[in-house]
Parts: C-alpha cells; sequence; structure tokens
C-alpha cells in the first residue's frame, strides 16, 4: 500500500482528520481538486465571517455618536473592499492549512477522487491525467453545495448561491434571500446593513426554524427592526428573468404577491457531494443522498470511511471535524466515544447573534419531560447596558425531576463565544443549581447563564 490512510477532501473534516491521523503514526495523504481547506475556510464559514465583522464595524459607526464619539464627514461602506478583505481573510486562512498539512508529514496530492475498490483510488488532475493510488483506509469528506429548487434554477447572475454572493462585483441595490438558516439570514443581516433592500422569505412560519420559538421570533423582530421585509409561511413559486431585474412571484397567506430585486439568493440548504465518488460500483450503501456509516464513520464497505456533510448527522464544521479525529482514533486502535450528536451546538452570526446546543422547550415538553424554565433579558445586563447591545436573552430548559440541563438558547451579541460554557456544562451533567452556584465574572454577558439559571429556579437577583 502506498498509505496507511488517504482522505478525500480537505474541508473542516478532510484536514483534521488527516492531522489527527498522521499524528497517531498513520502515513497519511489527502487529496483535493481545489483550495486546500474547502468550502468552509474559502467560500463558507471564514469568509462569511468576515463581511459580517464589516457589516458590525459600518453600524458602529453609523451609531458613533451613541458612544459619545463624533465623526466627521459620513461613513460609506465600500463593497469591493470588503469583498477584497473577506477573500484575503480566506486565502490567508487556506495558506495556513497548507502549512499545517506539511508540519504534520501529509502528503497533498492534487486531483479529483474516486474509488475503484475498497483500497484504490483514482485520482484525476487538472490536465485529465489519471493515477492509482492505494491505502489501508480511504476516508471521504467531500463535503457538499448549494441546493437547488427546480423552480429557483442558479444561473449565477440573477440567481445566485452563496459562493457567488460572497463575490459579487457590485453591491446590489435590492436582494431577495429565499431561506432562512443560517445562511440565509447571515447574509440577509449583511447586505441590509450595508444599505442593500432585502426581502427574507421563509417557507415555514418562523425565520431560522431550527431553533426555539421564542429565538426565532426575537430574531424576526430584530430584522424587521433593522429594516428586513421578512416574509414566514411563505414560497416563491415562479420567477421571470426577462427585464434588468428578477421578479419572484411568492406565495403568502395573505396570497401572491410579486417583488422586484437585482437578484435573488438562493439560501435552501446543501447538496452532499457524492456524485462520480464510485460508491455505487463499489457497493457502499447510500440512503437519502446520505452515505450511511456505523458509529465510527465506516460504510458499509470495510476500509471505506465517510465523514461530514455527506453522512446523516449535523451540517455543520465542526461536527465534521469531530466526526474525522473519532474515526481516524478508531483506525489507530484507540478506544474513542462516539459522538453525542444530542450536544452540538449551533450558530448564527447574526446580529444579534443567535447560539443554541440540545432540545427546545417545544421538543422538551414533546419528549415528556416536567420542565422547569429561566429567561434572563440583556436589558437588565449591565455590560450589555454599557455596550448598547440590549437585544436578546439567555434562555435555558432544564428537567425539574433531576436538573439536568436540557437546551439553552441564547440571542444577542457575542453569544456564539459563550455557547461553548453550555456545552461544557451538559457533557458533564451539570445542574441547574450547579450553574447557579458557580461564579460568574461582573460585569459580563456571560452572567445571563447564571441569571437564567437562577430565574428557573425562582432565585433570580437582577430581574
Amino acid at each position: 500500500m502506498d498509505y496507511n490512510l488517504i482522505v478525500v477532501g480537505s474541508g473542516p473534516g478532510g484536514y483534521v482528520a488527516a492531522i489527527r491521523a498522521s499524528q497517531l503514526g498513520l502515513k497519511t495523504a489527502i487529496v483535493e481538486r481545489s483550495e486546500l481547506g474547502g468550502i468552509c475556510l474559502n467560500w463558507g464559514c471564514i469568509p462569511t465571517k468576515s463581511l459580517l465583522k464589516s457589516a458590525n464595524v459600518f453600524e458602529y459607526l453609523q451609531h458613533a455618536e451613541e458612544y459619545g464619539i463624533t465623526i466627521s464627514g459620513e461613513a460609506k461602506p465600500d463593497f469591493k473592499a470588503m469583498v477584497d478583505r473577506s477573500r484575503g481573510v480566506a486565502d490567508g486562512m487556506s495558506k495556513g492549512i497548507q502549512y499545517l498539512l506539511k508540519k504534520n508529514n501529509v502528503e497533498v496530492i492534487k486531483g479529483t477522487g474516486k474509488l475503484k475498490a475498497k483500497n484504490t483510488l483514482e485520482v484525476t488532475d487538472e490536465s485529465g491525467a489519471k493515477k492509482d493510488v492505494s491505502a489501508d483506509h480511504i476516508l471521504l469528506a467531500t463535503g457538499a453545495r448549494s441546493r437547488e429548487l427546480p423552480n429557483l434554477p442558479q444561473d449565477g447572475e440573477k440567481v445566485i448561491g452563496y459562493r457567488q454572493a460572497l463575490t459579487l462585483k457590485k453591491q446590489p441595490e435590492s436582494m431577495i434571500v429565499v431561506g432562512s438558516g443560517a445562511i440565509g439570514s447571515e447574509f440577509a443581516y449583511f447586505y441590509n446593513a450595508i444599505g442593500t433592500k432585502v426581502t427574507l422569505v421563509e417557507y415555514l412560519p418562523n425565520i431560522v426554524p431550527v431553533e426555539d420559538e421564542e429565538v426565532s421570533k426575537q430574531l424576526g423582530r430584530s430584522f424587521k427592526k433593522s429594516g428586513i421585509n421578512v416574509l414566514t409561511s411563505a414560497e416563491v413559486t415562479q420567477i421571470d428573468k426577462s427585464g434588468d431585474k428578477v421578479k419572484a412571484t411568492v406565495k403568502t397567506k395573505k396570497g401572491e404577491e410579486v417583488h422586484e430585486a437585482d437578484v435573488i439568493l438562493s439560501a435552501v440548504g446543501i447538496s452532499p457531494n457524492i456524485e462520480n465518488l464510485g460508491l455505487e460500483e463499489l457497493g457502499v450503501k447510500v440512503e437519502n443522498g446520505k452515505v450511511q456509516v456505523d458509529e465510527f464513520y465506516q460504510t458499509s464497505v470495510p476500509g471505506v470511511y465517510a465523514i461530514g456533510d455527506i453522512v446523516p448527522g449535523q451540517a455543520l464544521a465542526h461536527v465534521a471535524s469531530a466526526e474525522g479525529i473519532i474515526c481516524v482514533e478508531k483506525i489507530a486502535g484507540h478506544h474513542p466515544e462516539p459522538l453525542d450528536y444530542g450536544n452540538i451546538p449551533g450558530c448564527t452570526y447574526t446580529s444579534p447573534e443567535v447560539a443554541s446546543v440540545g432540545l427546545t422547550e417545544k421538543a422538551a415538553q414533546e419528549a415528556g419531560y416536567e420542565l422547569k424554565v429561566g429567561k434572563f433579558p440583556f436589558t437588565a445586563s449591565g455590560k450589555a447596558s454599557a455596550a448598547g447591545q440590549k437585544d436578546g436573552f439567555v434562555k435555558l430548559i432544564f428537567d425539574a425531576k433531576y436538573g439536568e440541563l436540557l437546551g439553552a438558547h441564547l440571542i444577542g451579541a457575542n453569544v456564539t463565544e459563550m455557547i461553548a460554557e453550555l456545552v461544557s456544562a451538559r457533557k458533564l451533567e451539570t445542574t441547574g443549581h450547579e450553574i447557579i452556584k458557580t461564579v460568574h465574572p461582573h460585569p459580563t454577558m456571560s452572567e445571563a447563564i447564571m441569571e437564567a439559571a437562577a430565574a428557573a429556579y425562582d432565585e433570580v437577583i437582577h430581574i
């Protein structure tokens, strides 16, 4: 065999798995057809956060007088400079992955990989030349792409996906965003913040529909307050691209409406990249568009593994990384714990931010728990008042019988930096009273976690 392990795909699942495998003594190679770091580093998580930071700074400048600062002249967004900065950040991160792979003795093979046998991968380079490489184990981490709806085909110009939204040549005056998950909501926030007229269309009754209902409604109010036209229980039934602008017919509870914009961003989810991998030929089991794996990510074919967006579970970068580490540790003969998919944090980097882990209140009720629910608003937080960012709250859900933290739901400034405390608390089976008795620093936003726990047990001080 040429290698102990070949990883196909260098996103957060693939490159992390490859580095960990090498650390464990496996001779490892990674096959990548495009930029190192995959979609997340190049076209997803990282460049979007760069754009969102630019929007944050612009918003601060617009409200500078509220902080006692006078700015002479008008602050204006420079869209090209924002995009250029985000591409620079992404490029820097990709080079960082190249350095990490080299440092950890992971060989990079440029090209597109396809399973030829359970221990053989055919790699086709840009010129079309093919070569076979072999390994004791092959790990597929090929990620996903923007999903297209039949009535909303993407042409890259008037109807775009997230990749085009990151690199538009000029800022559109108006935009319709279809889908209000993390991707749709983040782009809706960004473009609205820099002056684009944004309409957000969501099929379900609330935006960010996977979140707790109170959080969803709070973000909806914040979006409407900021000027976003939010349409829920709505769907785009047809589009007309014949004119200079694109027209979307939107079916709502009130009837059909026609909305016109420079561009439509389709953000209706992702499609796993499982085509042309040789799965069918090798007999790898696939159901509902996902590769089926065991708890340590081995497929139905021994020696072939899969992680990340192409397997069942949350399609999140940190999930793919965790899966990759568990997978290669098992291959190397270690005894890792299977991943607890019930304790995965989710984050949406809008303003206000959204972060959550565990069960929503509705899901906990449906599961038959008797609940204690505590909620602490940031309007009562000294740090939030000082920062001028009082939108939002912390909501904690406990099992009344044993005090187990069943779910945590946060909306507000910097809550994506706070959620890990609650993920750790759930991992350690911490109870509500233990959170109450954990001294939190003052003044911080994180005090709201302690206060929300106290509210659940009628011990809250500051509301």
